[in-house]
């Protein structure tokens, strides 16, 4: 009997000798901001849609992050939905020109490159993120009367009839769906 303790007590110090080096080595590889439907909303998603302006956040806003963090919970949502109705897929060309808006709001291209570098996306995610948009602004013009965007990067902004609108609607479905938003601001 007490070969057996002495073994259990060995290899509970082994184990928390190993839990204790892994703590000691590991390192903070993303910080999730919250969960959408199962979706994970982190801080690179949050600067890589600054960075690329595809989300609005006034300038002096109190707090940029959770202005940003918003509204990619809002286009999580909206995006859902969108998936249930499946609105026509957007032609390569506006893709493309989305796409072209995007790198105009860079110096250059090295700069750019720094971006997609620093965000962990590559072009192709970038198009997909644009694709999902124009196929967001597609459904809410379906279902609301929305002005055409005039930048088709960003989800466009809304005269204040349609704003409203689409607010109860987004208010509707953030009742239904589980978001667990873990972002808390740092004072």
């Amino acid at each position: 009997m007490k070969r057996s303790t002495t073994a259990i007590v060995i290899g509970a110090l082994a184990v928390a000798y190993v839990q204790s080096s892994v703590r000691l080595s590991a390192e903070t590889l993303e910080r999730v901001l919250a969960v959408v439907g199962g979706q994970l909303i982190t801080l690179t998603d949050v600067t890589a849609a600054r960075d690329f302006g595809l989300v609005i956040v006034a300038p002096g806003a109190a707090d940029p992050i959770r202005a940003a963090l918003t509204q990619l919970i809002d286009r999580e949502l909206m995006l859902a939905e969108v998936d249930r109705y499946a609105p026509p897929e957007p032609s390569p060309e506006a893709i493309a020109e989305g796409l072209r808006i995007v790198r105009q709001r860079f110096v250059d291209d090295a700069a750019y490159q720094a971006a997609l570098a620093r965000s962990g996306i590559d072009e192709s995610h970038l198009r997909d993120t644009l694709r999902q948009n124009l196929r967001i602004t597609a459904y809410l013009s379906q279902r609301f009367v929305v002005a055409p965007p005039n930048d088709v990067a960003a989800l466009p902004p809304l005269p204040d009839r349609e704003r409203g609108l689409i607010d109860d609607w987004l208010a509707g479905l953030r009742r239904r769906a589980t978001i667990i938003d873990l972002y808390l601001t740092s004072k």
